[in-house]
């Protein structure tokens, strides 16, 4: 079986035909899942048809690599999924940033300054002040979306 999976489309939802091709798995597969692991909870619409987010495509494709690479039984896998979900929660908790596969710069406000205070902070007239602004927006939202799990 091919381990190159698709990247995944910047959509909000996915068919459960969309996620079979995007995770190289048959849909039955990812029904069976649903039963398996209470954590793939996709949502449902009209007729019963499943909706699934970014986020569980991607514990989808973290379920396929644990039983199909990793050799994992639905058992083991069901174990790992939960202690891989518990450590996320706990970094959550902790404040610490999740961006896989993102490098993160740590920038003060200080080095964001080229000197002039005289800027307000309705208007930027300065380009790193502008980038002030967004990067304390970001840290708002960032902490918003951590209270949301």
């Amino acid at each position: 079986m091919e381990n190159t999976l698709p990247p995944i489309p910047a959509k909000r939802y996915f068919t459960i035909g969309e996620v079979g091709e995007l995770c190289g798995v048959k849909p039955h597969v990812l029904r069976y899942w649903e039963q398996e692991f209470t954590q793939l909870r996709p949502m449902k619409r009209r007729g019963n048809r499943r909706y699934y987010q970014h986020h569980e495509v991607l514990m989808i494709r973290r379920i396929r690599d644990l039983l199909y690479d990793q050799g994992f039984t639905i058992s083991g896998a069901r174990n790992k999924m939960q202690e891989i979900l518990q450590a996320e929660r706990d970094r959550k908790r902790n404040g610490e940033v999740m961006l896989d596969g993102v490098d993160v710069i740590e920038v003060s406000d200080a080095d964001l300054r080229d000197g002039d205070e005289d800027s307000n902070d309705d208007e930027p007239e300065h380009a790193s002040d502008r980038l002030l602004l967004v990067r304390r927006e970001l840290f708002e939202i960032r902490d918003l979306l951590s209270l949301s799990y």
